[in-house]
């Protein structure tokens, strides 16, 4: 992070600040306008094939790019994709956070050119959003079906699974687009998931070497309330000479006893 401070302090009076609510405008004006003229969505999509051909503005229009769904879910993703994407501005400031949707835009850009004759979609990038704000908030909770609450996390968790099997069965741009996406997510939290890792792993050899110690025999047992020195170890045990065998008693209950009359046999050591 020393290149992005020295960045940040050349650069940073340069950075665009709500970012995220620019993009979500640019978004519903194309929902809005493809309501009317559904065709212009081919004419701002990024095809890296008419980019070729002199359409350049297909490199940033595609970020105008909208979830074509039902009204209701898309502003629900709109406002999801607020909540993060300023959270996240306010977490890093307007600087890293433009650098972190830069990194995934370059990537996203780069990867579309490999497979130039189909379209590249924005989902990914915006998605880099939504796992790095889980990352940093793995306890905050999302309303499932607005009733439901379940923490960020498990959401998070789905994602990357859905990730993975998109990088296995998907198409070759799909694939270049997830891996694409999740270029500025490793640029930033790679360090700390190495140090979760390596906390992990110190846990887990903590954990393991206290299940494999044997536990330690006891030596005393009170016949009356079946307390032992390893339970309670700084209790006083004594043994009654008027209680036949070998008959252990604790402090509370030496002097107050019915004493034992049969032979009883004898436990030097516990279990």
């Amino acid at each position: 992070m020393n290149l992005l401070n020295r960045l940040e302090r050349h650069l940073g009076p340069y950075a665009v600040a709500n970012l995220t609510l620019f993009l979500i405008a640019c978004q519903v004006v194309v929902y809005l306008a493809a309501q009317a003229k559904p065709e212009l969505v081919e004419h701002i999509a990024l095809i890296p094939e008419k980019v070729l051909t002199g359409e350049v503005w297909r490199l940033v229009s595609f970020l105008a790019m909208p979830p074509f769904t039902n009204v209701i879910f898309a502003f629900f993703f709109w406002y999801l994709f607020y909540l993060m994407g300023t959270a996240l501005e306010h977490f890093w400031g307007t600087f890293r956070y433009n650098v972190f949707l830069l990194l995934g835009y370059i990537a996203t850009v780069g990867v579309s050119f490999v497979v130039p004759d189909q379209p590249a979609s924005n989902t990914f990038l915006e998605g880099s959003v939504f796992l790095a704000f889980a990352f940093l908030n793995p306890d905050f909770e999302l309303y499932l079906f607005f009733i439901l609450p379940v923490k960020i996390k498990w959401f998070a968790l789905v994602t990357w699974i859905g990730y993975g099997l998109l990088v296995l069965f998907g198409d070759w741009l799909t694939r270049l687009l997830v891996l694409a996406s999740v270029c500025n997510f490793l640029a930033f939290f790679a360090k700390d998931i190495l140090v979760r890792i390596q906390t992990g792993r110190r846990r887990m050899a903590i954990q393991a070497a206290r299940m494999a110690e044997k536990p330690k025999p006891f030596f005393h047992r009170c016949v009356v309330c079946g307390i032992t020195d390893r339970s309670h170890p700084r209790m006083d045990f004594r043994y009654c000479s008027k209680c036949s065998g070998s008959c252990a008693y604790c402090s509370e209950h030496l002097a107050n006893h019915d004493h034992v009359l049969d032979v009883l046999p004898t436990d030097g050591a516990g279990p």
